[in-house]
């Protein structure tokens, strides 16, 4: 018997598929569209009051001269558990946490035989904040983890370099919201330096102050 043949117009339906896909390129797929995101509410508080109040403030003639932050570092010493690394792994994701960044270790440069280190030895963690978590970070670090010291009266208004920079000291880790108590191996302090691009301590105090820093009276 006679094989049946196909319309000519289902044949052309059925190539056009084959056709397309060995058109298209092996192993690209179209990018998603990128999610919009809002910016953050110390950016928008920066560039809506802060930046006329120190123009006027300073007399400066145009936005670029206007001081703001440049970055944050977080940074804290391992202490007595330099050579446990389950203790070490734990401040590594507390402060992964705190941050929302995974830290580095920093290493000495050099032997220091008091001291029990080695040139080589991890003695301490850091994290260089910047961009969208920098003013995330701040954000909630005066709005938040400050108010919950103990008996907070203010940070110390005089804890610049003299280029800009300020620096304030932490007892405990406890005052993020995300860390929980019951999880802490034990409390540890850290660093909080936040560089600006101010040239004058006052610049940079103006500047932080304007942005909600509790300085204290």
């Amino acid at each position: 018997m006679a094989e049946k043949k196909e319309p000519a117009e289902k044949t052309a339906k059925k190539k056009a598929p084959a056709e397309k896909a060995a058109k298209a390129p092996a192993g690209k797929k179209e990018a998603p569209a990128p999610e919009q995101r809002e910016p953050s509410r110390v950016l928008v508080q920066y560039r809506e009051e802060v930046v006329p109040y120190l123009m006027k403030k300073f007399g400066y003639k145009t936005v670029m001269q206007v001081p703001k932050i440049e970055k944050i570092v977080i940074n804290t010493g391992l202490g007595d558990i330099k050579d446990n690394q389950k203790s070490m792994q734990i401040i590594e994701n507390e402060l992964k946490l705190i941050t929302g960044q995974k830290p580095i270790y920093c290493k000495a440069t050099k032997s220091v035989a008091n001291f029990k280190v080695r040139e080589g030895m991890n003695i301490g963690l850091k994290v260089t904040l910047r961009g969208r978590r920098m003013y995330d970070f701040f954000d909630k670090f005066v709005s938040i983890a400050l108010p919950r010291v103990r008996d907070f009266r203010g940070v110390s208004a005089t804890a610049f370099d003299g280029r800009g920079n300020y620096a304030v000291g932490l007892k405990e880790q406890l005052i993020f919201p995300e860390i929980t108590y019951d999880q802490v191996e034990k409390i540890r302090g850290m660093d909080v330096c936040i560089v600006t691009t101010a040239q004058t301590d006052e610049e940079a105090r103006e500047l932080l102050r304007a942005l909600g820093m509790p300085f204290k009276k």
